[in-house]
């Protein structure tokens, strides 16, 4: 059974930063992919950002430049640095690891809440 534990969200300010904070147990091969989603109120969930076991990166164009996503694979963590944050990027966060066919689990969710 493999879980998915995200931490770091709270309220800021605009302007202001956060980090999220993912980590996975149990069972997990190492060759995965870790992806970062948000869902805004009455939104769909996006994909923010994603980093690949070999470091990999790529993001949302409304983040670039703004977040940054990194991992360490002894702790099965990732992160994501938030900086320069808008009311915009307000929305619950979830993690989400992949690999294989088969092996696809999320988080619970973190929220952020940016306000003006």
């Amino acid at each position: 059974q493999v879980q998915l534990v995200e931490s770091g969200g709270g309220a800021v300010q605009a302007g202001g930063s956060l980090r999220l904070s993912c980590a996975a147990s149990g069972s997990i091969f190492s060759i995965n992919v870790m992806t970062w989603y948000r869902q805004a109120p009455g939104k769909q969930r996006e994909p923010v950002a994603t980093i690949s076991s070999a470091g990999s990166t790529t993001y949302a164009e409304s983040v670039k430049g703004r977040f940054t996503i990194s991992r360490d694979n002894a702790k099965n963590t990732v992160y994501l640095q938030m900086n320069s944050l808008k009311p915009e990027d307000t929305a619950v966060y979830y993690c989400r690891i992949q690999w294989g066919m088969r092996n696809d689990y999320w988080g619970q969710g973190t929220q952020v809440t940016v306000s003006s």
